[in-house]
């Protein structure tokens, strides 16, 4: 199939056109943002590492995205790292229509920030979906899911753990289309937005197991666009505000312990708050 890759993530984007030309389709475009300001979290792709061959489509408004898609004829929009809710007619564009990859167990975790979500209610478990799109965000049929243990770690190396987990789901996707299936409808579920003002500091007044999460989850979440909320996760320490970027439920050697309301915390690592 002639197949568009929706991303703004350049791993996103290289897995997938690998994953894809292996498996026989044609990669013909690339449909991304131009996010000069860093509004949608600071991911800017680089076009000079775009794949040969592909057209890159840079649509400016919602309206321009069908219009984009008519001109290099696909058969399937494949997304992930997309955060514009997309246009019914550009869902109708492609014969096969649009698949999307969410980082969650699908319904659970449906919104921006699936990951940070699954760390702040302490899932054991994590998981990648691919589901059909339709006119909301994340709600369409199941095609395929991949569970895995969920283990914290910087995001680098949580989502370079978790792209081996993409790519075959995304696989055992596309054979579930190749068989003309439909996918399975999701029930229930939540739909969980970006953290607020009011999550950005850490409070030590609540129990160890909830700060360290809530400080973890805030390596994997953005704020929302347009709000002016901080980032957190925030604390202070000898009287200076400084950011969290790791803690540990457990004694570490160099870390700053902290009293919780029930057990101690260490701090691991930090890093100094911008004016």
């Amino acid at each position: 199939m002639r197949v568009v890759i929706v991303t703004r993530i350049l791993p996103v984007l290289l897995g997938f056109h690998a994953g894809l030309t292996e498996a026989g389709h044609e990669p013909v475009a690339l449909l991304t943002l131009a996010d000069r300001d860093g509004r949608y979290g600071g991911f800017q792709l680089d076009l000079a590492q775009v794949p040969a061959g592909l057209d890159v489509l840079v649509p400016a408004r919602r309206s321009s995205i069908a219009p984009l898609l008519r001109a290099v004829e696909p058969d399937i929009a494949v997304c992930m790292g997309f955060p514009w809710k997309v246009p019914a007619d550009a869902l109708a564009v492609p014969p096969h229509g649009w698949i999307n990859g969410h980082p969650s167990l699908l319904p659970r975790h449906r919104g921006p920030i699936p990951v940070a979500w699954a760390i702040r209610d302490g899932d054991e478990e994590m998981g990648v979906t691919f589901h059909r799109m339709d006119a909301e965000f994340d709600t369409g049929p199941i095609l395929a899911q991949t569970r895995f243990p969920l283990e914290l770690a910087p995001p680098e190396e949580f989502f370079g753990r978790m792209g081996q987990f993409v790519g075959q789901t995304l696989a055992a996707a596309f054979e579930r289309l190749a068989a003309g299936e439909q996918g399975d409808p999701q029930e229930g579920g939540d739909y969980q937005t970006f953290f607020t003002a009011d999550d950005a500091r850490l409070d030590l007044s609540r129990p160890a197991s909830e700060v360290h999460r809530l400080a973890w989850a805030w390596r994997f979440a953005m704020v929302e666009p347009g709000s002016g909320n901080p980032r957190g996760a925030l604390l202070d320490l000898d009287g200076e505000t400084v950011r969290v970027l790791a803690t540990s439920l457990d004694e570490r050697d160099g870390a700053r312990r902290v009293g919780c309301a029930d057990a101690p915390l260490w701090i691991v690592e930090t890093e100094p708050v911008e004016a």
